[in-house]
């Protein structure tokens, strides 16, 4: 059975995502720091038929990350797809001349740098089956910078550089790596039925090699 693992796993589009893969039949990792939010929803997603397991982690702590990746393949089965999207803390959408070197650093490890280690953690089971797919979900911040979110200004295209280069290296194998940019809070977005198609996108990412990056909308139909 193929396996999703969800890094920022939440009731939103962490739950919309884990439905629509659950529908092609896979098993749902859910990883991210609320213990209480991340058990709910595994037992939510499980009463409706989907296996799904839960794995508390803070992307800033790199050996829980790792850890949590290790413990969800040793249970489920090597990871097929990994979706990171932890969502960003407000004290990185400070104003420009409010950020400080060690804030900055941190929107760095959260986005860069965990991205990094996810990777790594999952990137041998994939380029050995030479099939996988690796879904980085950024907001506009990561195409153009914004005076007044600095830190995921300066995190974020870090995150996408990554990202691209990854692109670039494993097609050739066969292992997809993509960018989602959600310029915006999905609520506000012109979006005929919401999660559901930002879902819908992501599988579309996931099942049919492409582009690195990819709009969900135009960047000037947003707000971020």
């Amino acid at each position: 059975m193929p396996v999703l693992a969800i890094v920022g796993a939440g009731p939103g589009l962490g739950a919309a995502v884990a439905r629509r893969f659950g529908r092609e039949g896979f098993s749902i990792a859910l990883i991210s720091r609320d213990h209480l939010k991340l058990n709910s929803l595994a037992t939510e997603l499980g009463e409706e038929g989907l296996t799904a397991r839960a794995y508390p982690a803070d992307v800033l702590e790199g050996a829980a990350l790792e850890a949590a990746l290790a413990k969800a393949a040793s249970d489920l089965g090597p990871i097929t797809a990994l979706q990171y999207s932890p969502l960003p803390s407000r004290e990185y959408l400070k104003p420009v001349l409010d950020l400080t070197p060690d804030l900055a650093l941190e929107a760095l490890r959260f986005s860069a740098l965990g991205l990094i280690l996810a990777a790594r953690a999952v990137l041998p089971a994939m380029r050995a089956a030479g099939d996988g797919s690796i879904i980085l979900i950024n907001g506009g911040t990561s195409v153009k910078a914004r005076a007044d979110f600095s830190g995921t200004s300066v995190a974020f295209p870090a995150e996408s550089a990554y990202g691209e280069a990854l692109h670039d290296a494993l097609a050739p194998e066969g292992v997809r790596v993509a960018q989602l940019v959600i310029p915006g809070s999905i609520p506000k977005l012109p979006l005929e039925n919401g999660l559901e198609d930002v879902a819908e996108k992501i599988w579309e990412i996931h099942s049919v090699p492409g582009p690195f990056r990819t709009m969900l909308i135009p960047l000037d139909d947003g707000r971020e």
